[in-house]
Parts: C-alpha cells; sequence; structure tokens
C-alpha cells in the first residue's frame, strides 16, 4: 500500500526557512482559520489540512524542534529518532493557544458565528505561566530544573469525575449539553455561557463534596523541566499537559515557562556571543606578554603584544555560548583596559620620569595625531 509523503512544513505554511516566529505565526493564523474543519463541515479534507497546519506550527514555534527538522527533516520525528518521538500537540489546543478563547466564546464565535464550541474545549484546564531564573552557565550549557507550583490537580476522593461514588453526570437540561443559551433581543440573538452548568454542559447528581462537582483540587505539584544549551532572555518552553487539570476529567492544560537569565558579574551576552573587560598592567601593555583571560569553562591564555592601546580588543574564538541547533558556537571578545598604577613610591616615581624623559613624540603617535587635528583650539 502506497503511503502519502509529508509535505515540508514551510510550504505547508507558505513561508521561506528564514522566517521569523511572528511571520510563522502570522501565516498559521491565516491558514487555521480558512481551513478550521467547524468553518468546512462539508469538505472531508479540511480537518486534515487543519491538523498538517497545527504540525508545522508545533515544530517551526519551538527552537529546538525547528533546529531538529532544519537538519534532519521529518526522519526528526519518527519513532527512534533523535528524541522527538512522542508526536505532536493536539491541533485544536494549537488554535486556541494561539487565538485565545476559553468556555463559550472568544475566536470560535468570532470566526464560526457562535456555532459552539467543543465538551472537550469547555472542560479543558488553564494554561500556566511560570518565570523561571537561571544563571548564564546555566543558559550556556543547559540544565534541568524542577519547579514547585500550585495549580488544580485531580481531585483524588471522586477521580477527577466530581460525582460522589455511585452517582453520575447528565446531559443539562437547560442547555441540552452545549454549555450555552441563546436569548433573543429584538433582531438579535446573544449566546451566553449557561447559568446552570456554567458552560460545561453537564450537571452531577451528587456532587464531590471534596471539590464540589468540579473534579479538581487546589494542590501543590513538581514538574522537571530541560533547558536546552544555548536558550535566550525570554525564551518560551511549553510544558505539554502540565496546566492546571480539566474539569470533571477534561483534558489538562499545558505549563508555559519563560526564562530569565541573571546577570553576569564578569561577562555580557549578546546573541552567542560573551563580552568581557580585563585589565592588565601597563608594564605588559607596553613591552607584552601573556594574561589570562576567564571563560566559562575555566581560564585561556591571551598573547598581548607590545604596544597595546587601553580599550583594544581580542576575539576568543569558539569561548562563547553554543547556537541552540548545536551547529555552531559564538566568541568571547575581551577588551584590555590598561591599569595605571594608582600610587608610586619615590624610587618608582624617579624611574618613570626618566622613563618620560626618554619618550618623544613616536612612541606616542595617537597624542600627536590628536594634538594636530586639534591645534586650532589651542590657539
Amino acid at each position: 500500500m502506497a503511503t502519502t509523503k509529508k509535505r515540508d512544513y514551510y510550504e505547508v505554511l507558505g513561508i521561506g526557512r528564514n522566517a521569523s516566529d511572528e511571520e510563522v505565526k502570522r501565516a498559521y493564523r491565516k491558514l487555521a482559520v480558512k481551513f478550521h474543519p467547524d468553518k468546512n463541515p462539508d469538505d472531508p479534507h479540511a480537518e486534515e489540512k487543519f491538523k498538517e497546519l497545527g504540525e508545522a506550527y508545533d515544530v517551526l514555534m519551538d527552537p529546538e524542534k525547528r533546529a531538529a527538522y532544519d537538519r534532519f527533516g521529518h526522519a526528526a520525528f519518527a519513532p527512534g529518532g533523535i528524541g522527538f518521538g512522542g508526536g505532536f500537540h493536539d491541533p485544536f489546543d494549537i488554535f486556541r493557544e494561539v487565538f485565545g478563547g476559553g468556555f463559550g466564546g472568544g475566536i470560535f464565535e468570532t470566526f464560526f458565528g457562535g456555532a459552539g464550541t467543543r465538551t472537550e474545549d469547555r472542560h479543558r484546564g488553564s494554561d500556566l505561566r511560570y518565570d523561571m531564573e537561571i544563571t548564564l552557565e546555566e543558559a550556556a550549557f543547559g540544565v534541568q530544573k524542577e519547579i514547585e507550583i500550585e495549580k488544580l490537580g485531580i481531585c483524588d476522593k471522586c477521580d477527577g469525575t466530581g460525582a460522589e461514588p455511585g452517582s453520575r453526570a447528565v446531559t443539562c437540561p437547560t442547555c441540552r449539553g452545549r454549555g450555552q443559551v441563546i436569548s433573543s433581543r429584538g433582531f438579535f440573538q446573544v449566546s451566553q455561557t449557561c447559568p446552570r452548568c456554567r458552560g460545561a454542559g453537564e450537571i452531577i447528581e451528587k456532587p464531590c463534596p471534596q471539590c464540589r462537582g468540579e473534579g479538581r483540587v487546589e494542590k501543590r505539584s513538581c514538574v522537571t523541566l530541560k533547558i536546552p544549551a544555548g536558550i535566550r532572555e525570554g525564551s518560551r518552553l511549553r510544558s505539554s499537559s502540565n496546566g492546571e487539570a480539566g474539569i470533571r476529567g477534561g483534558p489538562p492544560g499545558d505549563l508555559y515557562v519563560v526564562i530569565h537569565i541573571k546577570e553576569h558579574k564578569v561577562f555580557q551576552r549578546d546573541g552567542d556571543s560573551l563580552y568581557c573587560e580585563v585589565p592588565i598592567p601597563f608594564s605588559v601593555a607596553a613591552l607584552g606578554g601573556e594574561v589570562d583571560i576567564p571563560t566559562l569553562e575555566g581560564k585561556a591564555h591571551l598573547k598581548v603584544p607590545a604596544g597595546t592601546q587601553s580599550g583594544q580588543m581580542f576575539k576568543l574564538r569558539g569561548k562563547g555560548i553554543s547556537n541552540i541547533d548545536g551547529r555552531s558556537r559564538g566568541d568571547l571578545l575581551a577588551r584590555l583596559i590598561v591599569e595605571v598604577p594608582s600610587r608610586l613610591n619615590a624610587e618608582q616615581r624617579r624611574k618613570l620620569e626618566e622613563f618620560a624623559a626618554l619618550c618623544g613624540d613616536d612612541n606616542t603617535p595617537l597624542r600627536k595625531s590628536f594634538f594636530e587635528r586639534a591645534k586650532e583650539f589651542f590657539k
């Protein structure tokens, strides 16, 4: 039996391979509305196209997945591949994440005329955000972190059903399971969340006393998160299904972790490059020599040529931060600052005065050039 070849994800969204995150999102928004199954009930291929768009967006908006796809193509996500064989997120979850919308409203009413939402959409738990601060070293080399959060988790007493043992959920008689009721106001019809079931579409005969029929209670939860090497300030990591539990057994939301990198006492970061200032003695700058330069992996040696000026920049190749795709590494830029002695004893002063007397204009070309350019201001 012949198998259908997967289309290139960039081709699916109609974008170039260098497209920015904003361009990826913009292309997805346009096409997802066009092919959403609720808008195309008579098109048997709409759901497949919608799913394909979700897969493409899921990969190209995730820096780690996108880097793997650019390198290995669809093989990166095949079973037994390089670690992404766990499948893709629900395309309807992706749609909700991009457009927003909650229980009975938002994007579905805007585009699809208030046709209502799926039961799993109404029961789905909320997404959560967690701001995590890490060190520059952790950002450079990657790290595994465990975070503890307070969230709505599955109720242990009713196992998330919201009902007492022996009781059950029945279709809400007010909205007949839609989760919404329609009222007429003159020439207009307004869709609102059902006041009886509060959008759930069901009511419980005997609600669980511990969770009061929601199927979830406040809990403290631990989540382990792998932070990839090379991650940047403001990057957002998605931990699937680690958001709040859904109502009465509905699907859980996702946890989004936003990365913040602490200010470093030695280095400043610019993309994948690092920058630092290193003071050196006046004698080394004049005579030349070797100085130690700090790096994230220890010290490196730098040969300083004789006559080095203060502020001169030296590049140590490959001593910066690995790119998140793992294919390149930035450089370390060291700016040498010539340190002038702050205190001199009598012998040191005498020797330095002798040295100054021996130095002519040929030994200070920068000073000579400056005063030639500025001589008109000294008249």
